[in-house]
């Protein structure tokens, strides 16, 4: 029914008229029209998260919105594409390739020499067994010239009433007796006559034939379920990494997002690839869930491993650091790593090193090569004690001699020699923590930093094209005439160093310079202690040093002091390591993440090879130096200064108390070539020796403010001390 159209005009509308002139609607018409169009999908039926639009400024526009997900986007024409290798890893790789050559050499070796010390053995229980061999054989050979083994089938038939069947059968089992008998009578007349022969006429290798022959008859013979000749390595075979079983670990490690993300069928796991060998272990790469980062998976290794039923040394996840966030590498190996065989340190017996280049230094758990670069870095070493630390510094400092331009410090505080190899080409070595090393000790750090000065006024003179970064470069290092050749200063336990109650407040002042002015001028500084601490490890030296290598320790705080801040929060935890994990380290500075590196095992007499080889290489290069041909150094090295004849110089007679920040500036602009860097902390170390304590003062900052209490000194102290030490010094 059509029905009329009402008048847009209010006052029609209002009266109640219809309009004179309104049009009678076509239904039909208008259906047909409406379902030409294209159905146009209304705002609400879209979900709300696509229901996104963009709108003008202008709240009068008549303009419809335009969606922020334009269904006409383009895609961005780029197809990732990783292609696999052509070669498999052991076959592209020199180190992969020794390793597997020698992993198969010593695989058939040790069964070659475990069956063939048995070999008498076997011979004598095969000729036990050759009887019963002879007579399976005897059986068998029956068996088969009297078909028996079609007997059942003619039964059947018999059975069956089945004669056509049956003749079937008889026949062919007739013409099979025939024939096999007759080659039976004939193997056995000249088999017979055959074996007389070679018993009285045969050369001697048909003889080793025959008795060839007898040992197989005594291999039919042996019992069926224990065999005379056993496998020489037992296998317990591991259970094959799967997709199933890594969504089996993953939901073990107790992550939320993880666990949610599987119970709707792993969906929010995604495999980004078929799960490979690589190395003596397998590799999987996935994408975590929305949110989930690898260092989730990595602070919970222990609740994986046992989701793996593999030991704890076997895995080892880590982020991949050339894609996202979310994308995990797990690598699963066979044996835990301080359990499987490490190559041989490719430097052990030839090559050499250029500091300004990686160089190889140890192994991941994949037992691939892992380089290190020295140049324009620090390096911070911390484990608890019998970890490895001292040979993994020992390992460094190798690398360093076999480069012939560089000139090294050792300094051992230990004192038990474990820098000894490297003494012929060391231009300055100490082993021990007496006095008189310290004296000697603080007298090379000394030449050290005067060197630095050098440095620095030597690189700011230099041309652009010369020095274009105002660093030591390479070409510069092997110009003799600069003076600008690597140095190397390695501290072990250096902790005692820092601590020492006369020297450490000196030595500390040193080394933080070192470590923050010496990379950009050539040298390298390596401290290594087993009580990473603020103490035993200034802020000034483990704030700047670049690389960083830590063992096993006992907490988090040791783990961050020798990794960094909150890495042990990130999942990167030296922790985790057991006692027998002796060389392996978290590594951080070479790349963008930290990672698990094991170094190359080299003892003493491997070290003391490669130093000699080192002095030849340094004798040929004309850089045999220092302690190396038995030079100290200077003794007036140090400038002459009284500490507290010039404290009490700089501190008025007015003045009762002063803090001890305020001293250290008046120092440093007394005498800057030797006070220069001091703090508030460094006066009160080195006042320690006199008897004088620092104690609270109240004052004002240098350039006014509020008045507060910090840390000071009395100048009575001061001066009782200057008078008891002169008293001391007439009397004697």
């Amino acid at each position: 029914m059509n029905h009329p159209v009402e008048d847009p005009d209010p006052q029609h509308a209002a009266t109640g008229a219809l309009a004179v002139d309104a049009e009678v609607l076509d239904l039909d018409r208008a259906r047909a029209a409406r379902d030409a169009e294209p159905a146009v999908v209304p705002t609400a039926a879209v979900p709300a998260r696509e229901s996104v639009y963009l709108t003008e400024d202008d709240p009068d526009q008549d303009e419809a919105p335009v969606p922020a997900d334009p269904p006409n986007l383009p895609a961005p024409g780029i197809v990732l594409e990783k292609r696999r290798p052509i070669l498999p890893g052991w076959a592209s790789s020199r180190p992969d390739f020794v390793t597997a050559a020698q992993r198969t050499a010593a695989h058939f070796g040790y069964a070659v020499a475990f069956h063939g010390i048995r070999t008498p053995y076997y011979g004598v229980r095969l000729a036990s067994t050759a009887p019963w061999g002879a007579l399976r054989f005897v059986r068998a050979t029956n068996r088969w010239v009297w078909d028996l083994d079609s007997a059942p089938l003619r039964a059947a038939a018999v059975r069956a009433e089945d004669a056509g069947q049956y003749m079937t059968l008889t026949r062919a089992r007739d013409r099979h007796v025939r024939w096999r008998g007759l080659v039976a009578t004939v193997a056995s007349v000249f088999g017979l006559v055959m074996a007389l022969s070679m018993y009285v006429l045969a050369p001697g290798y048909l003889l080793a034939f025959a008795g060839a022959a007898l040992l197989a008859l005594g291999v039919a013979g042996q019992p069926k379920d224990k065999p005379i000749i056993g496998p020489a390595v037992v296998r317990t075979h591991l259970e094959k990494l799967t997709t199933s079983i890594v969504l089996r670990a993953l939901g073990s490690i107790g992550n939320a997002t993880i666990n949610k993300a599987l119970g709707k069928g792993g969906e929010g796991v995604r495999f980004t690839s078929e799960i490979t060998r690589d190395g003596p272990g397998y590799r999987a790469d996935l994408d975590l869930p929305y949110g989930v980062t690898p260092e989730d998976v990595m602070e919970n290794r222990l609740a994986l491993a046992s989701g793996l039923r593999r030991k704890l040394g076997c895995v080892w996840p880590s982020p991949d650091p050339n894609e996202h966030a979310g994308r995990l590498v797990l690598w699963v190996g066979d044996k835990p790593m301080n359990e499987t065989k490490k190559p041989a340190w490719p430097l052990l017996k030839t090559g050499g090193v250029d500091l300004f280049k990686p160089a190889v230094f140890g192994n991941d758990q994949r037992m691939s090569e892992v380089n290190v670069t020295l140049m324009f870095a620090s390096v911070v070493v911390g484990s608890i004690p019998r970890m490895g630390k001292t040979f993994l510094m020992r390992l460094l400092l190798l690398i360093c001699a076999l480069d012939v331009r560089a000139e090294l410090h050792a300094f051992d505080f230990k004192g038990t020699g474990d820098f000894g190899p490297l003494e012929p080409v060391c231009h300055r070595y100490r082993s021990g923590e007496e006095d008189d090393d310290l004296e000697y000790v603080v007298a090379s750090l000394r030449e050290l930093r005067e060197e630095l000065r050098r440095r620095a006024k030597v690189i700011k003179t230099l041309p652009r094209n010369l020095c274009p970064e105002n660093k030591v470069t390479s070409a510069l290092a092997s110009d003799k005439k600069y003076g600008l050749h690597p140095i190397v200063v390695a501290l072990d336990e250096c902790q005692v160093a820092f601590e020492h109650p006369e020297f450490g407040a000196e030595i500390e002042s040193i080394c933080t310079d070192l470590v923050k002015r010496g990379p950009a001028l050539g040298i390298i500084a390596m401290f290594g202690t087993q009580r990473p601490d603020a103490k035993s490890l200034p802020t000034g030296i483990s704030a700047n040093a670049v690389l960083r290598f830590c063992l096993k320790v006992m907490g988090n705080v040791a783990n961050d002091m020798v990794l960094g801040t909150s890495m042990y929060k990130a999942g990167y935890r030296a922790t985790m390591f057991s006692r027998s994990d002796r060389g392996i380290a978290w590594m951080a500075g070479e790349g963008d993440d930290p990672r698990i590196v094991c170094s190359a095992f080299v003892d003493a007499v491997g070290a003391e090879s490669v130093a000699l080889r080192a002095r030849k290489m340094r004798e040929e290069y004309g850089n045999v130096t220092g302690h190396a041909i038995g030079q100290a150094p200077a003794a007036d090295t140090a400038p002459t200064h009284d500490l507290l004849a010039d404290i009490l110089a700089v501190v008025p007679v007015d003045e009762e108390k002063v803090w001890n920040e305020k001293v250290a500036v008046r120092l440093a602009d007394l005498r800057p070539e030797v006070y220069a860097g001091w703090k508030g902390e460094t006066v009160t170390a080195n006042l320690k020796p006199f008897g004088i304590t620092a104690q609270d003062v109240w004052g004002t900052p240098t350039g006014g403010g509020k008045g507060t209490t910090r840390r000071g000194i009395a100048r009575a102290d001061l001066t009782t001390a200057h008078t008891e030490r002169s008293r001391n010094s007439s009397g004697s």
